[in-house]
């Protein structure tokens, strides 16, 4: 019973796990040839032209199409003295894009852990609500397995314990849409290092313990009994 659970979960996982993946999206050439003021300057990282329309009261709070500020097209573009100059401007450094994306979030799908730092530094929120799921930069980054990332947002407060919308936790994502190798036991890790519940269920009511035993995941399941885990 446990077993076939586990899998209508795995079918569930992978169809949202796309979704997921592909609802953030950056800016593509066309999107990006066609953006102005200070959209144009954050995605060519070109600090002198940033510099001058910041000075001269460029708008902080233009959007694009998918409601993208220049923070989060910077972010996309990995243009992390562009973001340093916008932080220091005012910028909205929590806000959201269409899809409810922030920067944080975005460069914790991208793996992009120097981005990350960056933002963490500047005082960005790793505790957000963010996506459709109503999930985490966290929950995210576990889905992925980006350990190192899950590690600088656990060490900024993010929430270790948020349940999101499809009633899965960090430590569930890790192992539910994980594929139980190396990068994905680290993840899960990291979590439990960090104190994350191990008692909350999906809404099968099954554990990140029950779960990995179904899939067959034997170094995840030996990492969970050693933590208590049932």
């Amino acid at each position: 019973m446990i077993r076939s659970l586990a899998a209508i979960a795995m079918a569930v996982g992978c169809a949202m796990g796309a979704a997921g993946a592909a609802a953030q999206v950056g800016p593509g050439d066309a999107e990006s040839r066609a953006y102005t003021g200070v959209l144009a300057a954050a995605q060519r990282g070109d600090s002198q032209a940033l510099a001058r329309l910041l000075a001269a009261g460029g708008d902080l709070k233009q959007r694009d199409a998918h409601g993208r500020t220049a923070l989060h097209v910077a972010t996309f573009a990995r243009q992390r003295e562009a973001i340093r100059m916008l932080a220091r401007a005012g910028v909205d450094l929590d806000a959201l894009e269409n899809d409810r994306y922030d920067a944080v979030t975005i460069a914790a799908v991208a793996n992009d852990e120097e981005t990350l730092r960056v933002l963490l530094a500047l005082k960005a929120s790793a505790k957000q609500v963010t996506s459709r799921y109503d999930g985490t930069a966290l929950i995210a980054a576990a889905h992925l397995g980006h350990a190192g990332v899950v590690r600088q947002l656990i060490a900024a407060g993010a929430p270790l314990d948020h349940v999101n919308n499809l009633h899965w936790t960090a430590a569930i994502e890790a192992v539910v849409l994980g594929d139980g190798g190396e990068r994905h036991q680290q993840t899960l890790a990291a979590l439990i290092e960090a104190g994350a519940s191990l008692a909350l269920t999906d809404r099968q009511g099954l554990t990140p313990l029950a779960l990995a035993r179904a899939r067959g995941y034997g170094a995840m399941v030996q990492m969970l009994e050693r933590a208590g885990a049932r």
